[in-house]
């Protein structure tokens, strides 16, 4: 533990008598000071008997260290003769080590020809064998030694070729059938070893055969036996898939090029295979089904191009994107040659029979529609006198348009992109697209959606009409929802198809041209109001009468607003709410605007035509504040400014004759023409009277 000295002190004075420390005891300062000074000689005493142990200690110390350093550099002198020595000895091995290597290189040379011609020796002595007619040799004879026979043989044949003909026709005759037979012995002891399972003796033998012509036939040969009972089931990609698998795990175990062989086996399944499987199943509709067809063709596509991604694994070359790609278009070369001209007819056929198919379940014949382009159009629009165009028609509330159509082209068009993004060349993909979308653009946007405008405003009735049913708001309800299906393919399917080309522009054109066109004929068909105004007019003309505003009993008044004023506004707000639900964004706004104002206009002018007791003139403040709840629902500023003014004047029609001028000078009625205030005033019964013209003037 560390010394403390406070503690030491405490501890001697506890063990002295008379120290203090202890109960009980009285304190004797001499007794404590006489210990301390006997300790503190005890204690000299101590220190100086360490300090002549630690003296001695540091002597011993320093003369090990003398005798340590000295041994040290005996070693390092040890050490210096002994690396001499390793040096010299490393020397004289290099030495014997070249004198050995150069001993060997003389023994090589004289071993080498030595050797050769041992084996040519040999190869004359086999060659003799061959030039006698009899081969006698043990190699020859022993079926177990067909190994050296083959490697004696195949190099017989090459030293066969280069004799003459004219002296060794009947030897090298003989070689090239012992050649021969060899070379069908080996294959065959492949295909057996191949039939057994046994992949070491299936490598010997390729090793073997790998030096001889027939090596190709064992590869052949080995790719047939691979196939037996793989296409067992329905499906031969998937079987081909799992073949590919199998082998590719084998043939690095058989053949020295197992990527030469398993691309081998591809190649085969493909054009053997695969193109007898596609042929089939696509000839039986070529001509007859083109939908089935097309069908087969994007599915037998697809299937053909995923299996090549499951090959992509394996190792086939260097190039193995090309070769595969080279494959799959020998398969269906001769069918996307020719395939967007399938597409399209297709298309053309199929979308006008389920046009045909849907107007002949309405027994409606189609009839011919106008082709003027949009500038005809908008000029029919600025002069508003060829509305109905043509003769009126009635489509007993039949807009023609129907979602069941619609979502038919749509999925056929939708297919038809999908099969064009798979099947058409890279080059070729966005003109093949926008032909596609000129299709759809025909028949659903021109033959469908606009068809059903034009009909819908052949069948707009005039203003006089009476009864009028208004089925355009119908059509540009459903032609709304329909576009917005349209535009929603257009961006979905076609869009990824030619975003990053040439076609895009014209894309967006065609599509900015059948919105201008649609927009415009919607835009016609704005003369529906006029109808609406025709049937308010033919209610207030039926149901007001002149004793509504000039009752024969004043006192005797019990209803709120008249009948004819409960009728239009329930007529308003049915058309209100048709409005809202046939169209969408800023046009609902626009149109609610425009029937607001000539709401308005009607009532104003109906007002007009009347003359007003008192009671009157409150009945049709009354009729005017429901006008003015009816106009909330509108939710246009403008409207509602109007019918609140509109209301401000019918005051007039009640105030007494002495607050006619304050009345005018209010908020609502001061910056209107005195001629508009003076009409209403006019219309009050007791006008006449000297005392309200004076007023009034």
């Amino acid at each position: 533990e560390p010394f403390v000295a406070d503690e030491y002190i405490e501890r001697l004075a506890w063990r002295t008598p008379g120290g203090g420390s202890r109960g009980g005891e009285a304190f004797d300062p001499k007794r404590l000071l006489e210990e301390f000074v006997n300790h503190i000689q005890e204690l000299q005493v101590m220190d100086e008997r360490i300090q002549r142990k630690v003296e001695k200690l540091e002597q011993q110390c320093q003369k090990e260290a003398k005798e340590f350093a000295k041994k040290v550099q005996e070693l390092q002198k040890s050490n210096q003769v002994a690396f001499q020595h390793f040096q010299e000895l490393d020397e004289h091995i290099s030495y014997v080590a070249t004198k050995v290597c150069h001993l060997g290189d003389q023994l090589e040379g004289v071993n080498t020809p030595r050797q050769r011609a041992v084996e040519a020796q040999k190869l004359m002595k086999y060659f003799n064998e061959f030039l006698d007619g009899e081969l006698k040799s043990d190699v020859f004879t022993n079926s177990e030694k067909i190994k050296e026979a083959a490697d004696i043989i195949q190099k017989l044949h090459l030293i066969a070729q280069e004799l003459p003909f004219d002296r060794f026709s009947e030897v090298k005759s003989k070689i090239a059938s012992k050649y021969h037979d060899l070379e069908c012995q080996l294959i065959q002891e492949f295909t057996s070893a191949q039939r057994r399972g046994e992949i070491s003796r299936m490598r010997e033998v390729a090793a073997v055969l790998l030096h001889f012509k027939g090596y190709s036939h064992c590869v052949d040969v080995y790719i047939k036996q691979c196939q037996e009972g793989a296409f067992l089931r329905n499906d031969v990609f998937e079987d081909a898939a799992i073949l590919c698998q199998r082998v590719n795990k084998q043939v690095g175990e058989v053949f020295s090029n197992p990527e030469t062989v398993l691309a081998k086996l591809i190649q085969n399944i493909f054009e053997v295979k695969l193109q007898s499987y596609v042929r089939d199943q696509l000839e039986e509709h070529r001509k007859s089904d083109a939908e089935q067809y097309l069908k087969n063709l994007y599915d037998l596509y697809t299937r053909t191009t995923n299996l090549s991604s499951k090959l992509m694994e394996f190792n086939l070359g260097t190039d193995k994107q090309t070769f595969l790609s080279k494959l799959i278009k020998s398969i269906f070369i001769s069918y996307l040659e020719n395939y967007i001209e399938v597409e399209i007819g297709y298309l053309k056929s199929r979308s006008a029979m389920i046009l045909q198919r849907y107007y002949d379940s309405k027994n409606h014949q189609k009839r011919s529609i106008g082709t003027g382009g949009i500038q005809d159009l908008k000029e029919r629009i600025r002069q508003r006198t060829n509305l109905p165009l043509g003769p009126s028609i009635d489509t007993h509330g039949e807009t023609f348009l129907s979602q069941e159509v619609v979502v038919n082209l749509l999925q056929e068009t939708k297919q038809a992109f999908e099969r064009c993004h798979r099947l058409s060349d890279p080059s070729d993909l966005p003109k093949n697209a926008f032909r596609i979308f000129s299709m759809l653009v025909e028949f659903l946007c021109t033959e469908h959606i606009d068809y059903a405008l034009e009909t819908g405003l052949a069948g707009i009735p005039s203003s006089d009409s009476k009864n009028a049913n208004l089925y355009f708001l119908d059509v540009v309800h459903q032609a709304n929802t329909i576009f917005h299906l349209f535009d929603k393919q257009f961006n979905d399917h076609l869009m990824p198809l030619i975003s990053s080309s040439p076609k895009l522009s014209e894309c967006l054109q065609k599509k900015k041209d059948i919105i201008e066109q649609m927009e415009v004929k919607l835009d016609m068909g704005i003369d529906t109001l006029n109808c609406m105004i025709g049937q308010m007019k033919h209610i207030l003309a039926a149901e007001q009468k002149k004793t509504d505003f000039k009752p024969e009993d004043e006192n005797n008044v019990l209803i709120q607003y008249t009948n004819a004023c409960v009728k239009v506004c329930g007529y308003v707000r049915k058309q209100v709410e048709k409005i809202r639900n046939s169209m969408d964004g800023k046009n609902v706004d626009t149109v609610l605007m425009e029937l607001g104002v000539r709401f308005h206009r009607l009532i104003y002018e109906h007002l007009q035509q009347y003359s007003y007791s008192c009671m009157g003139g409150m009945l049709a403040i009354c009729d005017v504040a429901e006008y003015r709840k009816c106009a909330k629902d509108f939710k246009i500023a403008l409207v509602l400014q109007l019918f609140d003014t509109l209301h401000a004047l019918c005051n007039l029609l009640v105030v007494a004759p002495d607050n006619l001028k304050q009345v005018c000078s209010g908020e609502q009625l001061a910056n209107l023409d005195k001629n508009i205030l003076h009409s209403f005033v006019q219309l009050r019964v007791d006008y006449r009277s000297a005392r309200l013209a004076r007023h009034f003037s």
